[in-house]
């Protein structure tokens, strides 16, 4: 488990006071060389490859790839519904989540910062609805800065997924950190910006969302 004394982990990103000109080439995946993604193909005709492979089945059912679920439509293929900090010293009733589908939330996440309580153990975990379609290689972005100057990027691979047989959300826990500590990691506030991308390149949540947030002794 990494511990940052110094500057906060990239898994929590920021948004400072000042405008800044976003340079979209810090929030590209990584994608191997050589690498091309499969044609796609439509959740009928997957959930029909190797039908007879019952693991195989199983597992594509646990992905949501079922004969008869939401064909291809139109819109988003995936809705981003909030990204959360989970963790136990939280006071009860305390919950730092982010709803994405709340405009107002988010213009007042980039001018308000959250607080996160130091030397603490933590995860993020992210919540998403897969409306139609396979969605492949989806995985989380985010770039982390302190006055304008890149401090951390991270990329979480969040898998593939098929449309979910009841229609509900998936959840996705990253691996759990540890917030830094100490009088420099306190000082100031770091700017996050954070995207959702697939292996296609289709981007989720709009082009990117900011956030901020700062290290406290307490919540």
């Amino acid at each position: 488990m990494r511990k940052t004394t110094s500057l906060p982990p990239s898994r929590l990103v920021i948004s400072e006071s000042r405008i800044l000109v976003p340079d979209m080439s810090e929030l590209m995946r990584t994608l191997c060389a050589g690498y091309k993604p499969s044609a796609a193909k439509s959740v009928d005709e997957y959930a029909q490859l190797d039908a007879e492979d019952e693991s195989l089945a199983r597992w594509k059912a646990s992905l949501g790839i079922v004969p008869g679920v939401a064909a291809a439509g139109s819109g988003p293929k995936v809705t981003i519904l909030s990204l959360e900090l989970a963790s136990s010293t939280l006071p009860p009733g305390k919950h730092l989540v982010m709803n994405l589908q709340d405009p107002e939330q988010l213009a007042s996440l980039k001018k308000n910062p959250v607080t996160i309580k130091e030397g603490i153990e933590y995860n993020v975990r992210i919540n998403f609805k897969v409306n139609h379609s396979i969605i492949s290689g989806v995985r989380y972005i985010q770039v982390v800065k302190r006055s304008g100057i890149k401090v951390d990027k991270l990329e979480q691979m969040l898998g593939s997924y098929g449309p979910h047989p009841k229609g509900e959300p998936y959840v996705k826990n990253f691996d759990p950190e540890e917030s830094p500590s100490g009088m420099l990691a306190r000082s100031g506030t770091y700017q996050v910006r954070s995207r959702v991308v697939d292996d296609d390149g289709e981007v989720y949540a709009g082009e990117y969302w900011e956030w901020s947030f700062k290290i406290g002794k307490e919540w």
